[in-house]
């Protein structure tokens, strides 16, 4: 995994091509739009959100393509029908393609995640 040394999520972003820059930015507009209450850090290397101390989300850019780590088997559960077909890990959503990321389905995940607490993996 590609882990930044930044401290700070706008840091990480600004050290990063300018194509993948785009897309991480609007993931991170995403959650912070979506995940009300939760506490954006750096974790692992990469932005996360927790909530009461307990990353639920984050994303990366790794060297083939870029991920969205859902750390809620409960949401992961609850969304298989539109995940099928997608390219997961076993709690992370894999964007091989830039121009692949599926922004409404990610909203949608992030809006399940901030709906009610729930087990991580």
């Amino acid at each position: 995994m590609v882990q930044s040394p930044a401290p700070h999520v706008d840091s990480h972003l600004s050290e990063l091509p300018d194509d993948r820059k785009l897309v991480l930015t609007r993931l991170r507009e995403l959650c912070r739009a979506e995940l009300e209450g939760f506490a954006e850090v750096m974790a692992y290397g990469m932005p996360a959100y927790e909530r009461d101390g307990v990353a639920e989300v984050a994303f990366a850019s790794q060297k083939q393509y870029i991920s969205l780590y859902l750390m809620r088997g409960d949401v992961r559960d609850a969304f298989a029908g539109r995940l099928t077909g997608q390219d997961m890990g076993k709690g992370c959503l894999r964007f091989r393609r830039r121009d692949g990321v599926d922004f409404d389905l990610v909203r949608d995940l992030l809006r399940a995640t901030a709906a009610a607490p729930g087990p991580v993996c």
